[in-house]
């Protein structure tokens, strides 16, 4: 006795966006055991169903249907701090001093957590590069069904204290974060670690195939420096801002190379320690030299930018322009509501559109190259573009991780257009694993890859 084929689903669209192919007015995507079957026109996908003699239900969205956004950077626990991402700051010292106030109050984590992963989907978020700080908000990408990974946050620890016991302690926490969907480490940043836990939680990683991701280049002291001259006390070693002789001095940490005189930039410093890879991505990268960039490149290492986080925080605009022109792999992130207005990935594509225009990038292909680095960008950051379970792109086998927004344009260039230009509060469905997860300003709990949830617009045949 034959089972019985699964159900197939046909998500049709004014205009599909593949990311790894050509938009597709008129197009559509079938999904059947929550991965794609079928992407291309509509009337190729429904021939090619009805051939086959499949049975499958057709949902007919109104506007755009992207692969499902990939938000590169966040901490989805700090959801219940956005008295603080409500404010405008004078820097990074003046917004941690805020932050610092209200994460020492009481919070609930795990739920504050859960509020964020939900306003994630509803913005037609699927998968999420989740920093987490508590252990209670570990879970919240596996509660929420939700794709990507959960990275360990390891922070304040010098070289000493890390020697006797910081080490096993953070292997047994790393052994606590739910591997499902992922897990992985996040060393905090250069200025906040010392040199043996920086030199080693890459080697930990790495070990266990996990990944890494950690802040770089977010406070303008990580930025290289002019060059200083003779470092006092050492005979022959200069603090030249290319940093080529700072490691000679055997400093115990990145505050340690600025107070003897070095200019090396954080890049540098984590670049020597071994820290960057193909295995890593970073967030924010503010504060980089054209050098400092190419070394992300040499090593395969993608920026997440998050330039509403930015913004509040009072730092400069991160330079997307450069990063665009030169060919670095980026990623889009909305950092926290400590530090952000909301979790719309769309603001923060809208705002990296602003900023590269002002930054006189002109290239026609911008509206295209952001909307990558929303869904395939973040996806190749955390290393899911590719294997079993890829996301980040419409293609056959792939996760069947989609979102749609309501536009109005009907040409495909009018669509991007929109889209990139004012697509914040725009997400209309979400689908993760094939499963209707958000529609209509509300969000469903996961459920069986193989349920399905019914949507407006749907049609049997």
């Amino acid at each position: 006795m034959s089972a019985r084929p699964r159900p197939v689903t046909v998500h049709s669209a004014r205009v599909v966006v593949p990311m790894t192919a050509p938009p597709i007015a008129d197009g559509a995507v079938a999904v059947q055991d929550g991965r794609i079957l079928h992407v291309g026109d509509r009337s190729w996908v429904i021939d090619q169903l009805t051939g086959s003699g499949a049975t499958f239900t057709e949902r007919q969205w109104r506007g755009a249907l992207l692969p499902g956004l990939v938000n590169a950077h966040s901490h989805l626990q700090y959801t219940g701090m956005s008295g603080v991402g409500r404010r405008q700051y004078n820097g990074f010292e003046d917004w941690a001093a805020a932050f610092n106030v209200d994460y020492a109050e009481p919070h609930d984590w795990r739920a504050e957590a859960a509020d964020g992963a939900r306003a994630s989907i509803l913005a037609g978020v699927t998968s999420i590069a989740d920093i987490v700080t508590d252990i209670e908000a570990s879970t919240a990408l596996q509660d929420a069904g939700l794709g990507g990974i959960a990275y360990w946050e390891v922070m304040d620890w010098e070289n000493d204290a890390w020697q006797t016991h910081g080490r096993d302690q953070v292997l047994d926490e790393l052994d606590r974060i739910p591997t499902t969907p992922g897990a992985g480490l996040s060393p905090h940043a250069p200025y906040s670690l010392e040199v043996a836990p920086l030199l080693e939680l890459p080697d930990i990683v790495r070990q266990r195939g996990l990944r890494l991701h950690l802040h770089l280049g977010e406070a303008a002291f990580e930025g290289e420096r002019t060059a200083l001259g003779p470092v006092p006390g050492l005979d022959g070693v200069d603090g030249v801002g290319h940093g080529n002789d700072w490691h000679l001095a055997n400093v115990p940490s990145f505050r340690a190379l600025r107070a003897l005189g070095f200019g090396a930039s954080a890049t540098a410093f984590v670049d020597r320690l071994g820290v960057l890879g193909p295995d890593c991505h970073i967030a924010h990268g503010v504060y980089m030299t054209a050098a400092d960039r190419a070394l992300l490149r040499a090593r395969g290492t993608a920026v997440a930018l998050c330039p509403r986080s930015n913004a509040v925080i009072g730092l400069d605009p991160p330079p997307v322009a450069d990063y665009l022109r030169e060919g670095s792999p980026i990623a889009i992130g909305t950092d926290s509501l400590s530090s952000s207005p909301s979790l719309d990935l769309m603001a923060d594509v809208t705002a990296l559109h602003r900023i590269a225009r002002a930054q006189g990038y002109g290239h026609r292909d911008l509206h295209e190259r952001l909307l990558a680095a929303a869904t395939l960008g973040g996806a190749h950051a955390m290393g899911l573009a590719v294997g079993p379970d890829r996301i980040g792109h419409l293609a056959v086998g792939a996760r069947a991780d989609l979102a749609v927004f309501d536009v109005d344009a009907r040409t495909v260039p009018d669509a991007l257009a929109e889209l990139v230009e004012d697509g914040a509060g725009r997400a209309a469905a979400t689908v993760i694993r094939g499963v209707v997860r958000a529609v209509a300003g509300g969000v469903t709990e996961p459920a069986s890859p193989h349920t399905d949830t019914p949507a407006p617009h749907q049609e049997e045949r």
